[in-house]
């Protein structure tokens, strides 16, 4: 799907977070990346093949 250069990480690479935002629908809480994974504002992400990512939100403070 990307068609820019330098072109976006691929969509099962481990940066795959770092591609351009095409859409976002920030009431939904989800935005579409350039290489097709959709991510949600909890950090969780569907993957093209539609296997998903759980949240890894990192949690500061728990120490506290």
């Amino acid at each position: 799907m990307c068609r820019h250069q330098p072109q976006c990480p691929p969509a099962y690479a481990s940066d795959r977070d770092a591609a351009n935002l095409v859409a976002f629908h920030p009431k939904q809480g989800w935005g579409l990346l350039c290489n097709g994974v959709v991510v949600f504002e909890d950090t969780g992400e569907l993957l093209p093949d539609g296997r998903t990512i759980a949240a890894h939100r990192d949690h500061y403070g728990r120490a506290a």
